[in-house]
């Protein structure tokens, strides 16, 4: 990779190189592969776990190579995290330009946040074991994601009080309530989804989309005073 930066890793210790596994080609592709394993290490071991040695380790190249592409472990989780919440908030917003009827738009958002488990897993497992950590860090380097949470909020609590107005949905529920238990029977899927297994995201967005609207009870609504 040519000259190495004679930065040490956090131990002063140099790493072993071993099988370059791919790093090798243009700058670009080498920040994207190297990217893509500190992300499965963030979701696998957890951020703050991860070490920059391990991230070097991990890609076979020594510790100061890396810093040739980022300055600093959050550099690359703040890369990770801003592709998923770009492409996330990108594809619900061209949704709600197309200005479709609320139950419709509803349902294609809820088909978006399912089909995000799989090309952003590790992001989804960031987020949800390392988003109070992150936000705790000094300055406003993450305050990224409170401003991306507060849009995404936005657009599903105006879609569902739309669907109420125009008489889609029941009016006697909670929208914001509403909005966060789809997000978060969503986003904890990526707990347990298996890329590869007997359902993939397109029938759990189907399966969600069906009880969201349906129910599971059979007959009349079932919701009784307790």
């Amino acid at each position: 990779m040519g000259a190495v930066n004679q930065r040490k890793d956090s131990g002063g210790t140099a790493v072993p190189v071993r099988a370059r596994r791919g790093v090798a080609g243009p700058a670009s592709e080498r920040r994207e592969h190297l990217v893509r394993l500190a992300a499965e290490l963030f979701a696998r071991k957890g951020f703050q776990a991860t070490t920059v040695r391990e991230i070097a380790l991990e890609a076979g190249i020594l510790s100061g190579s890396l810093y040739h592409h980022f300055d600093s472990k959050e550099t690359i989780v703040d890369e990770v995290l801003r592709t998923f919440l770009d492409d996330l908030i990108t594809r619900y917003r061209a949704v709600l330009e197309r200005r479709g009827d609320p139950h419709s738009v509803l349902a294609e958002m809820v088909r978006i946040g399912f089909g995000t488990l799989e090309p952003h897993r590790a992001a989804i497992t960031v987020m949800q074991n390392d988003w109070n950590y992150l936000r705790s860090l000094p300055g406003d380097r993450f305050d990224y994601l409170l401003r991306a949470e507060d849009e995404v909020e936005r657009m599903w609590v105006e879609q569902i009080r739309a669907g109420q107005a125009a008489g889609q949905f029941r009016d006697d529920v909670d929208p914001k309530l509403t909005y966060r238990m789809i997000r978060d029977t969503i986003w904890v899927t990526v707990r347990w989804f298996r890329p590869g297994g007997r359902l993939d995201t397109d029938h759990l967005a189907d399966h969600f989309v069906k009880l969201l609207f349906d129910g599971l009870a059979t007959g009349e609504r079932a919701s009784r005073p307790s």
